[in-house]
């Protein structure tokens, strides 16, 4: 059946929902199109229910560390996955349907199954033709393949976050957030956890000089970080499995092998576009993405796209909630607005917490003024019970703008939001020796970072 729209959305997640929500009340007739449960990664298989098992991680490990120092138990406690996982299923069962339920609520026409273009205005789904005014794409992200012998053993996150029991020796692939924040997690549930990374450095995205320390912090914890290790197969046995790598070391063997009982894939994440047909629509790709402007148009001037599965940006759900709004106020107002990226933080929720804002450079850097604090015996850190806490504040001494921020230590995910909202509002990082915070806590620390 051919249907014709003003706009069509194709994806709910954060970044759908977000320009839906934007144009729902124009008047205009909308779709929204998903070939999954409405909602997407962040809140059913991504970032909020991870965030409840690293959260309860936390809480695990908090009190470990504060044993012999008021905590009135001997025997370490140890994370219980099997009701966790029941808990983080609180979260969302029932979240697609309220979801879909909204969008209905909006005056907004759903449609489930996987869509493509038959040209540069006509989406098929199912046995329904779709035409649209403008169409946005935020069809989002999935697990990158790995192309290796065995791929078809391993475990992505979304699989991890609905096993019931994990088992007592896992293997990550890679170090980027899923492979550390799911290592903190397993570790504390007393598992043997090992991360096999291909290249020099885990976390590229953030400041090596702060990702040095919460190595050692991860590895005081027990978890295993292999750099220069990539994996080349995965096999099967009675036994588990046996995940072999080629070294690039010369000191070390040319291949090893490690056993495991379950593999975790955490070797990123690339845009879900490939079934698309986007050539039949115009719609230019690079680098597997899709290719957007500042205003979160295409190739095609009636095609828009934001989220994970667009070039432009990082894949954040606060990044991926920008694109959508921009995009749907580009096509309600005529490209009006652009995609402003200044000031945007981000976290990896490990033990102890990294978070980040802005540029990253080394501690001699000859361009800017680099502050660099070890926290480790700062009030805040001590009376959480914690070895490892550092800062790195980055400022431009021309004009006393701060062009990065970088935290590791107790609630550092919320202390990066004080320089965040000071970077994109464009003061001073003097302006932040004026700011009064509540005392004692990681935010009344700042003053003290600069």
């Amino acid at each position: 059946m051919e249907k014709k729209y003003d706009i069509i959305i194709i994806g709910t997640g954060t970044a759908g929902r977000s320009f839906a929500g934007k144009v729902a009340h124009s008047g205009l007739k909308i779709a929204i199109i998903d070939s999954r449960e409405y909602g997407g990664t962040c809140p059913l298989r991504g970032c909020d229910p991870k965030e409840v098992l690293t959260n309860t991680a936390s809480v695990t490990d908090s009190n470990n560390r504060l044993i012999g120092k008021g905590v009135g138990i001997d025997t370490p406690l140890k994370l219980d996955w099997t009701s966790l996982i029941e808990f983080k299923k609180t979260f969302t069962e029932g979240y697609s349907s309220k979801t879909e339920k909204h969008l209905v609520e909006m005056g907004i026409d759903t449609y489930h199954g996987r869509a493509h273009f038959e040209n540069q205005n006509t989406v098929i789904v199912g046995e329904d033709k779709l035409k649209g005014e403008y169409i946005f794409l935020a069809t989002g992200a999935k697990p990158r393949k790995l192309n290796i012998p065995g791929e078809e053993y391993v475990t992505t996150s979304e699989k991890l976050l609905e096993t019931k029991k994990l088992p007592e020796k896992i293997t990550f692939i890679g170090g980027g957030y899923i492979s550390m924040e799911f290592a903190h997690v397993a570790r504390r549930t007393g598992a043997e956890v090992t991360i096999l990374h291909r290249s020099e450095r885990i976390l590229g995205a953030f400041d090596s000089d702060m990702v040095d320390l919460l190595v050692k912090a991860s590895e005081a914890s027990g978890i295993k970080i292999l750099i220069n290790k990539p994996v080349v197969s995965i096999e099967k046995d009675e036994n588990g499995f046996l995940v072999k790598t080629k070294s690039k070391s010369e000191t070390e063997p040319e291949t090893q092998i490690f056993r495991a009982d379950m593999v975790v894939h955490g070797a990123g994440r690339v845009a879900d576009i490939e079934d698309l047909r986007l050539e039949n629509a115009g719609v230019k790709t690079e680098k597997g993405a899709i290719v957007v402007d500042k205003h979160m148009k295409t190739s095609n001037s009636r095609i828009y796209a934001g989220g994970d599965c667009a070039l432009e940006g990082v894949q954040l759900t606060p990044v991926a909630s920008l694109q959508g709004e921009v995009a749907a106020i580009n096509v309600l107002e005529g490209d009006s607005v652009e995609a402003d990226y200044k000031g945007i933080p981000s976290a990896v929720f490990t033990i102890p917490v990294l978070a980040s804002v802005g540029v990253s450079v080394s501690k001699d850097s000859d361009k800017y003024k680099v502050i660099f604090q070890d926290r480790s015996n700062w009030y805040t850190t001590r009376k959480a019970g914690m070895e490892f806490a550092a800062s790195k504040v980055i400022i431009d001494g021309a004009n006393d703008r701060i062009m990065g921020a970088h935290i590791l230590g107790p609630n550092a995910e919320e202390a990066i939001n004080i320089f965040a909202a000071v970077m994109r509002l464009g003061f001073k990082a003097s302006d932040i020796k004026r700011l009064i915070f509540t005392y004692p806590t990681t935010c009344s620390d700042i003053p003290h970072m600069l």
